[in-house]
């Protein structure tokens, strides 16, 4: 071997060795996460939002956060034309790295169902499934650390950053939705 393909192959190794780990992980396709949300049966609808000023400054103080578009989409589960529920699917940066959320709710608007699509930090810091169940049938007002959320040492980036889509998306529906101003 001469000294040249030594050196590359050097080179090669200790960029492999130093390459950062990979964490990405999807758990589950659109069509997979509908399915999930909707059962096989229903059709899915997609809903496009688009608030106003107003609509929009009512939302960010219902979510306690700010709203990084003026567009968003809801898929409507109907089942012989009766509406099963509304699912919105919400990426947020918890450290460095998207989360990927589907949040359900029912007709009425209330959490019925949180499901983690994407995860693309360690595996550590993701919420089990079992920890959003804590969530459910929550006021958007009771959706908080301060108001009987229970933390997870270790997650804490990442369940603020789910807490913070659920309270968006229930502000949305409550506003865009309920209200009936779209």
């Amino acid at each position: 071997m001469n000294y040249h393909n030594l050196i590359i192959r050097i080179i090669l190794l200790l960029l492999i060795c130093t390459a950062p780990p990979s964490f990405a992980k999807i758990f589950y396709s659109k069509n997979e996460a509908m399915e999930l949300a909707f059962g096989k049966t229903a059709t899915v609808e997609v809903l496009s939002l688009f608030p106003d000023e107003q609509q929009q400054a009512k939302i960010q103080d219902l979510a306690k956060t700010k709203l990084e578009s003026g567009m968003f989409s809801f898929y409507v589960g109907k089942e012989q034309g009766k509406v099963l529920g509304y699912a919105a699917i919400e990426s947020i940066t918890v450290r460095t790295k998207p989360e990927t959320l589907m949040i359900v709710l029912t007709p009425e608007g209330e959490l019925r169902n949180i499901t983690t699509l994407a995860f693309h930090e360690p595996p550590e810091y993701q919420p089990p499934e079992r920890w959003f169940e804590q969530l459910y049938k929550r006021a958007i007002t009771d959706m908080d650390f301060n108001k009987g959320v229970d933390g997870i040492a270790g997650a804490t980036l990442s369940t603020r950053a789910a807490i913070t889509s659920v309270r968006k998306v229930m502000g949305i529906y409550q506003v865009m939705i309920k209200e009936g101003k779209n």
